[in-house]
């Protein structure tokens, strides 16, 4: 009979920073291997972390850790934490934030971007950083409530769920040892209870500095060194170092394109030994039993269901004999030697506040991938245990899971005062392998907090491709949804894992740029005009841009059904005749299709234009897409407008390599007319096609480009269309725009909420396109922008390019890849700081667990937490007695008191005040541009620079026009302003 998993729960991400190893992968390798990745320090390490000698030297100190590297590194420009702030925050604190948001990503949910409820249970170990800090003396009471803040348990959770935006229950649980599993415990009932829709469980333990210990004779510290659970001859615990988190989901929610689960929560429980035991420290038997058999019942599963427990294992001449008597007789019903132990302490040490989390992870990777590790260093059984009848063995190597199935296992966690934990996990079944998806060509988007980063997630990335070979299309829904948008952005698109690799290693097909600061590049779009289509031109768009065939079946409606079925053929057929799309008639229809639809599609992606403008007819299409037009009625004038030049007089257009200042002589009594500048040694001219013939083999020098076109347009040849084309626009109003268009004419600007005036439209059908006023328009109307230039080539983006303005543009004719170019622009828009366009006809894929954000922050430790009050530095005193100076002051209320007139210069305000923002903030590479609130300042913050300025310089400096400020150079001008408008005290006579 099957269970009722309506009250399971998922663990859906898993992410740790374990002593002796690099990653989860290489930490497994040495469980399976049994290896001990404790560290024995050197004297001379022991005092460089600020051990004391006679500590040192001590002969009951043991020098032995499970030592964590780079402890000391934070990302904190990640999480908007300036350096002053970072430097105050417990080690364990700032891990937990990195592991937090690893463990999320683990989960393929995007930190800053979480939509389901998430809570945050997190634990810690006491501040062995705080005390160290506080031990150098004391601290003016601003640098103690940040070093408070920064350090104390009950500020880690509502840190965590307010740096990556988690809108759940935030709370710390501090239970001793068996803190991070009774975390968990709370964490499923929030689930269950419908608190939260998703948690995260984080802990830390490590003390500061990180070193080895004392023994006491007697107590429970190990002499040796060596952390052997069960094993004859143990004879203590070993301190460890490490950070843990998992992310939670209720099974029901986990859904079957997510990733896939570690393995299932099924019951957990929590006891605590009350007074029933012989001391305080000393754990009970019967609590420990208790706690089991209520999580197995919890679990609704037989005992004898259960083939492998992840022991407390403390490896104490007390501790294990009682655990393994407890354990022994809550799970009996397993029957003699099924049950294999594991006690992961040996591996690493105890890691206090995180060992329940290392425990559970550990027995998650187990029940997992069907392997059990050995106990390390276990040779033979403690000759205290009860080994009688036990259900409990040890394994002394790696082996094949021998339990039943489907796999399960326990997990305890038993902390000093009696609370104890205990869980009860299964594996997950294996998802069922997908059917070979076709290999489309796929956008891989990757994104970091500053260009290093990235370069260290690209590699990350495409090792684990090469590695593991998995889906493209996996990898492309996993990156695209499951990571934050940061600022320094990288694309790259291929069809396979290998290609892409590849190409991250070499840097070719790779589009890198950066999101700006105040939000994604501007953006114009361009528009073509007729000259540049040619069959099959839309296919690029069909193939690889979703939204468009919607859009293009929308705007095609808008068509005569006659002309609507050949505009299609010619958009999509690229065996469609090209002579027959050459017909002005139809390549105009064709153009403005193209357009429309890619920009409505681009638009419901989330990629919308600050301005649109566009060549010739490609002005009607910046129109209708600006709003000045409905669909229908920019339906209606394009298809008079193209019958209508289609009727007049055969002509032919040609480009030159030239001035239009200079054609003059070259052009007279010829009856060619320039019918476009494009730039100052660029130009169309237009005319009959006799004239213009003889023109191409005249001007050989000025290498002349004949257009494709059967018309002279912008020409005196066109002017038999203008009635008609007149007649269409009095019959339509046009309406408010909803965008700024720059015109053809003269490059003018109408203005978002303007009406277009119709007869500006007859009027540049027949006067020369002003391409390079245009864009003189674009470049002093739109600074910083970007333009993308859609439709069927790069005609435009040329002009732009050579004027300084970057552009972005799709495939040119007949590409040999029609979603080569798609793609690019995809990638190049998300590296400008939009949102990733989806890709069209793709299978979505199924999310994985890949390699997160590679964390490898500066070193942050506050100069208080390694000094002695006889040696702070100069630095360190300095910044106290500015702290004791602010501390003296207010936040600009009434009684601050004006700064006396003396004898000495008047300090200059602006330095007053970057130094306080260098201090507070600890960041010294300012410039008036600096944000203080993106350097990690806050609201609070911004009261003691306000406070420090107005004691320096004597004024009152309104917090709230401070906060308004926010940039140093805003700040310095109100300051400056403040201390001219200053008036002398009163009774002070000049």
């Amino acid at each position: 009979m099957d269970r009722d998993r309506s009250l399971d729960v998922a663990v859906t991400g898993i992410a740790a920073r374990f002593p002796g190893c690099t990653s989860l992968g290489d930490w497994w390798s040495a469980l399976t291997a049994g290896r001990v990745l404790t560290t024995r320090y050197g004297r001379a390490e022991l005092l460089a972390a600020g051990v004391p000698p006679h500590v040192v030297d001590d002969p009951d100190y043991v020098a032995v850790r499970g030592h964590l590297a780079d402890a000391d590194r934070f990302d904190n420009t990640l999480f908007r934490i300036s350096p002053r702030e970072a430097e105050l925050m417990d080690p364990q604190h700032r891990l937990m934030l990195e592991v937090a948001w690893a463990a999320l990503e683990d989960a393929v949910v995007a930190p800053l971007d979480v939509r389901a409820r998430t809570a945050v249970f997190a634990s810690a170990t006491g501040s062995g950083y705080m005390r160290a800090i506080v031990a150098g003396g004391p601290l003016s009471p601003g640098l103690l409530d940040d070093l408070v803040h920064g350090t104390e348990p009950d500020f880690m959770a509502g840190r965590i769920a307010y740096k990556l935006g988690l809108i759940g229950p935030a709370l710390a649980v501090q239970t001793a040892c068996s803190s991070s599993l009774v975390a968990l415990h709370l964490a499923v009932q929030a689930l269950l209870n419908g608190d939260c829709d998703q948690a995260v469980v984080v802990a830390a333990g490590f003390d500061f500095p990180q070193a080895g210990y004392l023994h006491l004779p007697g107590g429970v510290s190990s002499p040796s060194g060596r952390c052997r659970p069960f094993s004859a001859g143990a004879d203590g615990v070993v301190p460890g170092s490490g950070v843990a988190a998992v992310v939670l989901r209720r099974l029901a929610d986990a859904s079957d394109d997510g990733p896939q689960p570690y393995g299932y929560v099924l019951g957990t429980a929590v006891t605590n030994d009350g007074a029933a035991r012989m001391g305080y420290y000393t754990p009970s038997a019967a609590g420990q039993e208790a706690v089991i058999r209520a999580a197995v019942d919890a679990a609704a599963v037989p005992a004898d269901s259960i083939g492998y427990l992840e022991a407390h294992g403390t490896g104490t001449a007390v501790g294990d004999p009682i655990e393994w008597s407890a354990a022994s007789a809550a799970l009996h019903d397993a029957g003699p030697g099924r049950i294999a132990v594991g006690a992961v302490k040996a591996n690493i040490g105890h890691l206090d506040a995180a060992a329940g989390l290392a425990g559970l992870i550990k027995a998650l990777l187990v029940v997992g991938r069907g392997v059990v590790p050995p106990v390390a260093g276990f040779v033979r059984p403690n000759p205290i245990l009860d080994l009688d009848g036990s259900p409990l063995v040890v394994p002394t190597r790696a082996a094949a899971w021998q339990g039943p199935l489907p796999r399960r296992a326990g997990v305890s966690a038993f902390g000093i005062g009696g609370t104890n934990a205990h869980v009860v996990v299964e594996q997950a079944p294996d998802r069922a392998a997908r059917a070979g998806a076709a290999r489309r060509r796929r956008v891989i988007v990757l994104s970091a907090a500053d260009r290093d980063a990235l370069a260290r997630s690209a590699r990350r990335i495409a090792d684990h491709l090469d590695a593991e070979s998995p889906d493209l299309a996996d990898v492309a829904v996993t990156l695209e949804t499951g990571r934050a948008a940061l600022p320094e952005r990288l694309a790259v698109w291929g069809r396979t894992s290998a290609e892409v690799a590849g190409r991250l290693r070499s840097g070719t097909g790779v589009t890198v740029g950066r999101r700006p600061a105040a939000g994604p590049a501007p953006l114009v779009f361009l528009f073509a005009g007729q000259g540049t289509q040619y069959p099959g031109m839309a296919r690029p768009y069909a193939d690889g841009l979703a939204g468009f065939d919607d859009a293009l079946r929308r705007c095609l409606a808008a068509f005569e059904p006659d002309l609507r079925d050949m505009v299609r053929r010619a958009l999509l057929d690229v065996d469609f005749p090209a002579g027959q799309l050459d017909d002005t008639a139809l390549a105009q229809p064709a153009l403005f299709a193209l357009g429309w639809a890619a920009a409505d599609a681009l638009a419901a992606a989330g990629v919308r234009p600050t301005a649109v403008a566009g060549h010739s007819l490609g002005e009607v299409t910046a129109s209708c897409v600006a709003g000045a037009f409905d669909l229908t009625d920019a339906a209606s004038l394009v298809t008079v407008r193209g019958r209508a030049m289609g009727s007049c007089p055969d002509g032919a257009m040609l480009a030159l390599a030239c001035a239009a200042e200079s054609t003059g002589d070259l052009l007279a009594g010829t009856g060619i007319e320039v019918s476009s500048v494009n730039g100052p040694d660029s130009c169309v001219v237009a005319g009959p096609v006799a004239a213009i013939e003889d023109l191409q083999a005249r001007a050989r020098h000025l290498a002349p480009r004949r257009l494709r076109t059967t018309r002279a347009f912008h020409s005196r040849l066109i002017e038999p269309a203008l009635p008609a084309l007149a007649a269409a626009l009095r019959e339509i109003r046009p309406g408010l725009t909803a965008l700024p268009i720059v015109t053809n004419v003269d490059g003018g600007v109408v203005a978002t909420g303007a009406r277009l005036p119709a007869a500006g439209l007859v009027e540049q059908a027949r006067r020369p396109v002003r391409l390079d006023a245009m864009v003189s328009s674009i470049v002093e109307t739109f600074p910083g922008a970007v333009a993308v230039e859609i439709g069927p080539g790069r005609a435009l983006s040329a002009v732009l390019e050579a004027a300084g303005v970057p552009t972005v543009g799709f495939a040119g004719p007949r590409s040999t890849a029609p979603e080569e170019a798609v793609a690019a622009v995809r990638g190049a828009l998300w590296c400008l700081g939009h949102p990733l366009v989806p890709p069209a006809r793709a299978d979505p894929g199924r999310r994985l667990h890949l390699p997160g954000y590679p964390f490898a922050g500066p070193r942050r430790v506050a100069p208080e937490a390694v000094a002695d009050s006889a040696s702070v530095d100069r630095g360190v005193a300095e910044r106290r007695a500015g702290e004791d100076r602010l501390a003296t002051g207010d936040g600009g209320g009434p009684d601050t008191p004006p700064r006396p007139a003396g004898d000495g210069p008047a300090p200059d305000p602006s330095e007053v005040l970057r130094r306080a923002w260098a201090d507070l903030l600890g960041h010294s590479d300012l410039s008036d541009e600096s944000d203080f609130f993106h350097l990690g300042g806050d609201s609070l913050l911004i009261t003691r620079v306000a406070r420090r300025v107005n004691t320096e310089l004597g004024i009152r400096v309104p917090v709230r026009a401070m906060l308004a400020g926010r940039t140093l150079g805003r700040q310095s001008a109100l300051v400056q302003q403040l201390v001219t408008d200053r008036r002398p005290p009163r009774g002070h006579h000049q």
